[in-house]
């Protein structure tokens, strides 16, 4: 499994998208050295050519030396430490003449994809009941109702609205149906506005890594 790692400007000068493209650049050569596979991901350019207000990398652990051999995950997880942090690209402007030469990145790993549940029926433990409530003698006396649990996520329905247990059941498997896709459709915009926070969670100073060309 890749790791992904997202490096950002965040709200710095375009000098900040500079550095972004150089670090990223820096990153791809030192993982070539250790025999680390990489690849963009995505990718946003900044207002001057060759610069990157981001560029999301995916980090491929080093193969065993096989075609086709297996990646170790370890591999991609450290070297993804190791470029983890705030970065600092140190260098001259080349758009303006500062006294200023540090410019700062942000870099944090993200995950891409949101763990998705899924609804299979046979997740579901089906069980008749009885429930209490308006609804006449019939009610009381058959097992009509249904209660149903869906057992990955332990979300229960419990259905009580018709007289014949098959059509409460149904209901109760359309209910299940539509709560976890529900839920796995909130949790991957959640994994977006995790992503766009990444953004504004640059710490300019004491960097966890300085380049420089």
């Amino acid at each position: 499994m890749s790791v992904h790692l997202l490096l950002s400007a965040g709200r710095g000068p375009q000098e900040c998208a500079w550095a972004v493209a150089m670090l990223a650049r820096r990153l791809e050569a030192d993982a070539a050295r250790r025999g680390v596979t990489t690849r963009r991901v995505e990718s946003v350019p900044g207002e001057r050519p060759g610069t990157l207000l981001s560029v999301l990398v995916a980090i491929d652990g080093a193969s065993d030396g096989a075609i086709g051999g297996d990646r170790d995950p370890a591999a991609a997880e450290t070297f993804a430490a190791s470029w983890t942090g705030t970065l600092c690209w140190q260098a001259p402007s080349p758009y303006r003449t500062v006294g200023r030469k540090n410019w700062y990145v942000t870099a944090q790993p993200c995950q891409l994809d949101a763990e998705r549940i899924g609804f299979a029926e046979s997740d579901v433990e089906i069980v008749a009941c009885r429930t209490g409530g308006p609804g006449g003698q019939h009610r009381n006396k058959a097992s009509t109702a249904v209660r149903a649990t869906h057992r990955p996520t332990g979300m229960v329905v419990v259905v009580d609205t018709e007289r014949q247990f098959a059509l409460n059941r149904r209901i109760a498997l359309q209910l299940l149906r539509t709560r976890i896709e529900d839920r796995d459709t909130a949790a991957g915009r959640e994994l977006v506005a995790d992503r766009w926070k990444i953004h504004d969670e640059l710490v300019r100073g004491n960097p966890t890594r300085v380049e420089r060309p």
